[in-house]
């Protein structure tokens, strides 16, 4: 028998049938895995908030709260976002596999269950969500600010500048559903998925999302930057002979922010942003920031 990755995968079984859920535990622990077993779906959600699985194999139809159900809500757990769900099911009508897709899952097998096609199955998606959670970690390291959208527009992920940024824009409440809104205005707009979109609150600074590609062909994933009226970096760059860098710092010190916001906001380090700003002091002639920012308001459009 093959080993299906590492013999510290975790899988979650979710299945009220006794007999299906000793068949299926008896052909994953002879791959290798640690099997926690769920008879219900409200016992699936108490296991995964005190230990989170590698993957879930999830039953669809059982009493109290279903299959879908039970994965819309595991799905909503920050910790479980990337874990990917297999539905098992009997239910084989088209109407049945889009639901399991709609509510989270990432595949579907019919019973009764074929051992071989599981554990191949199982594989394939252990190995893309840890490919795609180490590109996550990545992206978090490098310090970008980066969000995926599913096509519902609510947020998969999002990199921690991000999320400090959205947070100071007030998305991470009530701003939601607004940000939501505006992608699935986006994405029914952009037909070739070009472009971006800006969104801002009242009383906060606008954001824009700038489209980079669809990830996994379910993930649309967009960078994100703080406010900057259109042309308003262009002409700092322009009048100040800035560059690019130069002219962000710049605007977001005509904003009022601190070094450590810029840094948050454009991912630099706070010695990178002193050293932009030394620059910017040199071509402007300035000896502070205040200044700075005075010459600065004087060229923005107002």
């Amino acid at each position: 028998m093959s080993r299906l990755e590492r013999d510290q995968d975790i899988v979650l079984l979710v299945d009220d049938s006794p007999e299906s859920l000793g068949f299926v535990t008896a052909a994953l622990e002879t791959a290798g895995v640690t099997v926690l077993v769920a008879r219900s779906g409200e016992a699936a959600l108490g296991i995964a908030q005190r230990v989170t699985p590698d993957v879930v194999l999830m039953d669809a139809v059982m009493p109290g709260l279903d299959g879908f159900e039970t994965c819309r809500q595991l799905k909503a757990m920050a910790t479980l976002t990337h874990v990917p769900v297999i539905f098992m099911t009997g239910l084989t009508e088209t109407e049945h596999i889009i639901h399991a897709l709609e509510s989270g899952g990432v595949d579907y097998l019919s019973k009764p269950i074929n051992v071989d096609e599981l554990r191949a199955r199982i594989r394939v998606h252990l190995a893309n969500a840890r490919r795609a959670q180490s590109a996550r970690i990545a992206l978090d390291a490098a310090g970008r600010h980066l969000v995926a959208f599913d096509e519902a527009g609510g947020v998969m992920w999002s990199t921690p500048q991000a999320n400090r940024l959205l947070e100071r824009s007030g998305m991470d409440g009530a701003g939601q559903a607004e940000m939501a809104q505006r992608f699935a205005l986006w994405l029914k707009g952009n037909p070739g998925h070009g472009g971006g979109f800006e969104l801002s609150l009242p009383e906060a600074p606008l954001l824009q999302f700038s489209f980079l590609g669809i990830v996994g062909g379910a993930e649309y994933l967009f960078r994100l930057a703080g406010a900057q009226a259109a042309g308003q970096e262009d002409a700092l760059r322009q009048r100040f002979g800035l560059t690019n860098r130069e002219s962000e710092v710049l605007l977001w010190i005509a904003r009022g922010k601190s070094n450590k916001d810029i840094g948050d906001i454009l991912g630099l380090s706070p010695r990178t942003v002193n050293k932009h700003l030394e620059q910017v002091y040199t071509k402007l002639g300035v000896e502070n920031r205040a200044s700075a920012a005075i010459k600065a308001l004087q060229v923005l459009p107002t």
